[in-house]
């Protein structure tokens, strides 16, 4: 069979699954790869490979087995010095090698958006110790905002608000945090208006934008999310020029082009820069309804060098994630056809994940109304109509 492309897609989760399913739309061959079988991404892909994205050298077998067109990393906890020696030998990471490095850990963007680039950020330490953390603390004041530097889906982030409060959040860090580095970033806590994604893209004809997305997050995780957020047209150039900006930082010795999850805080007209992601954001999922190209249908057309709008618009749209609430390998879902009866533009996407834990994302519902307003409420409904029904 021909193929446009080969793609080696590193972490499979829900992200994965729904790129896996834009590139074959697109005609690439995708291999999936993750640490465990049967993940979201493997069971829409042509093949997959299973081994923890950490051991440099499966990594790198993978790569010289499948001799794919292009690597595309999923998730932050890659042995990127790897990355960086295939990209050297002439694979083509996206969006970089540097990239995937320098976004693996919240020091290292964090570094390039402040102090190399000049980005406006919240004042911010780091600690490798609990003596540390309280150092860090007395800089920033409280509350303030503890969370290991390499992490995923906000795990291991604690709000704290006095003294006594550092210890037990050092403990979480720690014990949630991913690779081998017992280290946290201690960041003042910002008294934001509201926080939104702003999905960059970068490709063959330069950058796109696609309206600002709002979310709202607990357990430093996202629960919902809803696009376009409102926000001031100053406000949001200054957003897109600071994305602009930490992404051509990004390109390194490949050519950046992709989707970037940039993730801002606003207080009136002040942006403040918060984090980045060089791969589809899970607060972007609103896009499978409320564009017509998804954030996944972008990445893939930047990746393979098709044409990208310059102006990417978005319908009031919203997404509320389904939850699970224990650890279990025996489960399915009921209330699906009641969920999809909602009346009003309403979907759902279950991710086919093989095992549930407490406030694990099992799925996510979409809706479309007159307003984002109207769409985060409809978009709730719909959530919570859908229940895992656990069998063990």
């Amino acid at each position: 069979m021909a193929f446009t492309s080969t793609i080696l897609l590193l972490g499979s989760g829900e992200l994965g699954r729904e790129f896996t399913i834009s590139a074959k739309r697109l005609g690439a061959r995708v291999i999936a790869c993750d640490a465990y079988a049967d993940a979201p991404a493997m069971q829409v892909a042509d093949a997959c490979e299973v081994f923890s994205m950490l051991d440099g050298g499966a990594l790198r077998a993978a790569a010289i087995k499948h001799r794919p067109d292009h690597i595309v990393p999923e998730i932050e906890a890659i042995r990127t010095e790897v990355l960086a020696d295939l990209e050297q030998e002439g694979f083509n990471v996206i969006p970089s090698a540097r990239a995937a490095q320098l976004t693996m850990n919240r020091d290292a963007i964090r570094d390039l958006a402040a102090a190399e680039l000049g980005l406006v950020t919240s004042r911010y330490h780091y600690a490798e110790s609990l003596d540390e953390v309280l150092a860090g603390a007395a800089n920033t004041g409280f509350p303030c905002v503890i969370k290991p530097v390499m992490s995923s889906s906000g795990k291991g982030q604690s709000k704290v608000d006095d003294a006594a409060g550092l210890e037990p959040a050092w403990d979480y860090a720690v014990a949630n945090m991913r690779g081998d580095r017992a280290r946290v970033i201690v960041e003042q806590f910002v008294d934001f208006d509201y926080e939104i994604t702003l999905l960059t893209v970068r490709h063959r004809d330069g950058f796109s934008f696609c309206p600002p997305i709002g979310h709202r997050q607990e357990r430093g995780d996202y629960q919902e999310s809803w696009q376009p957020a409102a926000m001031s047209a100053d406000a949001l150039e200054k957003a897109r020029a600071m994305a602009r900006k930490v992404v051509e930082a990004l390109e390194g010795n490949g050519r950046g082009w992709g989707i970037y999850g940039v993730e801002f805080f606003v207080k009136g007209e002040e942006v403040i820069f918060s984090e980045l992601s060089p791969r589809p954001h899970d607060t972007g999922m609103v896009t499978l309804i409320s564009q017509g190209l998804s954030e996944f249908d972008l990445h893939v057309r930047a990746i393979l060098g098709f044409p990208v709008p310059d102006t990417i618009a978005a319908a009031a749209a919203a997404s509320a994630v389904i939850l699970a609430d224990r650890d279990s390998d025996d489960f399915g879902y009921t209330g699906l056809a009641e969920a999809l009866s909602v009346e009003g533009n309403v979907d759902l996407r279950i991710f086919g994940k093989p095992t549930s834990r407490p406030f694990r994302r099992m799925g996510v519902a979409l809706a479309a109304a007159e307003t984002a307003e109207e769409a985060r409420l409809l978009a709730i409904r719909v959530a919570g109509t859908v229940k895992i029904a656990y069998r063990d």
